[in-house]
């Protein structure tokens, strides 16, 4: 008989937890059909060197880190500038980052990370309408 407990998905707890959710995240968007491109050609993002700083992003959201520095919308209105990002873009995007939350993790915390990242989403889209 397979224990329940064996089963069970842990909460996000910790800054290993968010690198893998991160690096699980990024390994399925640079292979997507729909959105790939923008990290592979369009800013052909080095993910050894950018991974740290989204762990730090993340950290600082869910987690309360004090790591981060940078400014994100920023970077995705310049990233706009160079390619537009459309609504499907976002659906994808938030698509992965949700599926990879599920998959590796349940709690109140993984559940906050699928929240901020629809917030962010969000918010980033409308910036963009108003440019």
């Amino acid at each position: 008989m397979v224990s329940l407990a064996n089963n069970m998905k842990q909460d996000i707890s910790s800054r290993k937890d968010i690198e893998l959710l991160v690096k699980e995240f990024y390994d399925k968007l640079l292979v997507d059909r729909v959105v790939g491109y923008l990290f592979t050609d369009v800013v052909e993002l080095d993910l050894d060197e950018h991974l740290p700083r989204l762990v730090d992003f993340w950290e600082a959201q869910l987690l309360g880190g004090d790591n981060y520095t940078g400014n994100p919308m920023r970077v995705h209105l310049q990233l706009h500038q160079k390619s537009a990002l459309k609504q499907e873009h976002f659906e994808r995007w938030l698509q992965h980052f949700n599926e990879t939350v599920d998959a590796n993790f349940s709690g109140m915390k993984a559940h906050l990370a699928k929240e901020r990242a629809l917030s962010i989403a969000t918010v980033i889209q409308i910036k963009i309408a108003q440019v």
